[in-house]
């Protein structure tokens, strides 16, 4: 039995060893990687696709720059008629970090109103410009941009050409919606797409506060 246990002991630490040896060339790498990244630059992200978390993680985004003391602000496209935790949270405790602006009336399907929609939408770029050029603000959120520009409420090629060439060199801006242009995700500097695996809506479960709102 001893001898079993001899046996076991050794190859464990063996295993221990090579984990070490694997991870420190690991490091190694990385170390030599990260050598390499020095410069800061204002990010357009992109979070996109079918699948729940695109605006989830925008905020989960701005909660970071409100941790770190970084002015921020967001600009909501679609949502703006929701009664959503994330707007009582930073209106009712952070305010003075983060300007939150919910410009919609909600989604398309329930404002039944083209015209409406687009005037909004075109409120609400212009209030997002405004914003990204305020040299104070570090963090811009543009959540449900990406379905104005789907249905043509805003013209892409401004909104890109914004971005690319007057948006300040360290200004991030969080651009979220399913169905983003190809040309937005050409200039973007990150880009993730959401994939819908399963969702409870379909299964004949309605939002629920806390995950959805």
């Amino acid at each position: 039995m001893s001898n079993a246990n001899d046996i076991d002991s050794a190859t464990a630490v063996d295993s221990d060893a090579r984990h070490a040896m694997k991870m420190a060339k690991k490091k190694a790498a990385r170390d030599k990687i990260m050598a390499t990244k020095s410069n800061e630059k204002g990010l357009i992200i992109v979070h996109t696709g079918a699948g729940k978390g695109k605006s989830s993680s925008g905020f989960g985004m701005i909660l970071r720059c409100i941790a770190h003391g970084m002015p921020s602000a967001i600009v909501q496209f679609i949502k703006g008629a929701w009664d959503t935790g994330e707007r009582r949270l930073i209106e009712g405790n952070f305010s003075h970090l983060c300007q939150f602006h919910a410009m919609g009336e909600g989604f398309t399907w329930e404002t039944q109103d083209r015209t409406l929609d687009i005037r909004l939408a075109h409120k609400s770029w212009d209030k997002a410009k405004e914003i990204i050029l305020d040299p104070k603000i570090r963090f811009v959120l543009l959540d449900e941009i990406n379905i104005a520009l789907r249905y043509d409420y805003l013209d892409i090629n401004e909104v890109v050409a914004f971005l690319r060439d007057q948006k300040p060199p360290l200004t991030h801006v969080v651009l979220t919606g399913r169905n983003a242009n190809d040309k937005l995700i050409e200039i973007a500097d990150l880009v993730t797409e959401m994939t819908l695996v399963k969702h409870p809506f379909r299964s004949g479960i309605k939002a629920q506060q806390g995950v959805e709102f």
